[in-house]
């Protein structure tokens, strides 16, 4: 599989503190969250329970599956959270983050600058040959 996205991040950070779930049916709970998964599978404690019709009630524990969440609220302190940084623009130097650098681009890159020439030329080599790449 890929990389994890931001908001399964996101929700993994928000372990341990209040968060507030709106359900498909329209029910609200609010809780601390003490486990999640990465399908968003939640494990909630001391929730409050609003259910569509306004009426509360208070549960000791339950368990989210992810295919029901509506929204997930977290805490606005989060916003600090390490992973939303932003990272400088030679902090991934080297790494092929920015421009491509597949042999299409070099090709193309070499023929704006008026290297290599056209394959259709007669001006030596086999039909079909590449010029080399230099790294």
């Amino acid at each position: 599989m890929g990389t994890i996205g931001i908001p399964v991040k996101l929700i993994h950070e928000a372990v341990g503190h209040v968060i507030t779930v709106e359900l498909k049916g329209g029910a609200a709970y609010r809780g601390t969250l003490y486990d999640a998964e990465d399908n968003f599978n939640i494990a909630m404690k001391d929730i409050t329970v609003t259910a569509p019709d306004g009426k509360q009630s208070h549960l000791e524990n339950v368990y989210i599956r992810g295919n029901m969440l509506r929204f997930i609220i977290v805490p606005d302190m989060l916003q600090q959270a390490p992973m939303f940084k932003r990272i400088g623009p030679n902090a991934m130097k080297g790494r092929g983050i920015g421009s491509a650098r597949g042999r299409a681009t070099v090709l193309r890159a070499q023929a704006r600058r008026g290297r290599g020439g056209s394959s259709n030329t007669s001006s030596g080599g086999a039909s079909g040959s590449r010029p080399p790449i230099r790294r």
